[in-house]
Parts: C-alpha cells; sequence; structure tokens
C-alpha cells in the first residue's frame, strides 16, 4: 500500500492510518531527512524479527531508532547535561547518536555494550508517526541487501512488495547517510561523517 503523505503538513488521517498499522505489528517505508527509511514499532518483536529478514542482517547488529523530540530521548537514553547541550544544538538534524540506553528499550535493540543509535529526524511525517504511536520507530535505510539505496518511495513499494505493509510517499529525500557521533561518557567520538556539520567534535 502507497500512502501518499505531506511532508510539510502530514495529514493527521493519514497519520493515525499508518500508526494503526504499525499498532498492529507492520513494518512500513516512510521518508526521513536522509534516506528513505525502513521501520517498526520499537516495541513489537515479531516485527523487528521481520525486519532482519528483510535486510539480511544478523542480530548481533541492533537498529537505530527515532524519537520525537529530546524529552522523548531522555526516556530511552541516559542523557548527561553535556549530551543533551549537544544534542539540543543539532537536532531535529541528520544525526545518529550513540548512547547508552534505559530499561525502556528492548533487549534486542541494544549491542552488548547496552548501547543504541538514536535519531530525530528533521523530517515532519517522522515526528508525527512517533508522536502518534507513542514508541520509538526502528530506523534502518531502504536498501537492497547490496546496499542499493532507493530514494523514491515508488520504487521502494515496487522492490519490497508484500513485504511491507505500506510505504509513505513523502517526496523526495537527500538520500546521504546521517552522521554518526557516540557521546558515551561525554568523549564524543565520530564514527561516520554524513550529512550534518561535526567540526565541532574534532
Amino acid at each position: 500500500m502507497l500512502i501518499e503523505i505531506n511532508p510539510i503538513n502530514p495529514q493527521s488521517r493519514l497519520i493515525q492510518q499508518v500508526v494503526d498499522i504499525l499498532k498492529k505489528g507492520g513494518v512500513i517505508a516512510y521518508p526521513t531527512d536522509t534516506f528513505y527509511g525502513i521501520g517498526c514499532d520499537i516495541m513489537n518483536k515479531k516485527a523487528i524479527e521481520r525486519i532482519y529478514l528483510i535486510k539480511q542482517r544478523h542480530k548481533s547488529k541492533p537498529f537505530s531508532f527515532i524519537c520525537a523530540d529530546l524529552k522523548d530521548i531522555s526516556l530511552y537514553a541516559k542523557v548527561s547535561n553535556y549530551a543533551y547541550k549537544t544534542m539540543r544544538r543539532l537536532l531535529p538534524g541528520p544525526y545518529t547518536f550513540i548512547m547508552e540506553g534505559t530499561k525502556l528499550v528492548p533487549k534486542m535493540m541494544l549491542t552488548k555494550r547496552k548501547t543504541a543509535g538514536i535519531r530525530v529526524p528533521d523530517n515532519q511525517i517522522c515526528i508525527h508517526l512517533v508522536h502518534e504511536l507513542g514508541n520509538p520507530i526502528l530506523s534502518t535505510s531502504a536498501t537492497d541487501p547490496e546496499g542499493k539505496v532507493f530514494n523514491s518511495a515508488s520504487f521502494i513499494h515496487d522492490f519490497f512488495g508484500n513485504r511491507l505493509d505500506a510505504v509513505i510517499d513523502g517526496g523526495p529525500v537527500v538520500g546521504e547517510p546521517s552522521s554518526v557521533i557516540s557521546l558515551i561518557g561525554d568523549e564524543p567520538e565520530i564514527y561516520r561523517k554524513g550529512l550534518g556539520d561535526v567540526d565541532i567534535f574534532e
């Protein structure tokens, strides 16, 4: 199912339609400020397992997830003063922050070191989905097993077919990855330079 949603003013009726799919354990594709993502409710183990199969990814590599805002992040990650100030300057935006997860995060979303990758994309569709769902949404780029990126909702819809329960068409996206920065121990470490300025961490 391809659902066209306005990226600037997402229609609440359509957002609710997608949230209902997520609540039933559905897997969706949606636009972010970097790539189109594939995701589900992080509280639904079966849905997460479906995404591991779709992405042909080993379970030792947890996926990142999307929060709605800083307040939301503080429920799912241990946020120091330094981390809070840093994220307040940069979010929403094209960054993935590696932080220590709280007990609210399902074990399969955490690394062995109990860390998680957390995003707040500068994309209204994402933010509205997480707000309405009331839980973070898993985030992994919509790629084929070889890593080819799909930047159009119709391509994603055609490629994945019935493996996805819904594909949100939110228009074109940049098609470049986020910058990944670890904030663990208040010692920032750049894991990947992508979109988003990382000069303050160097």
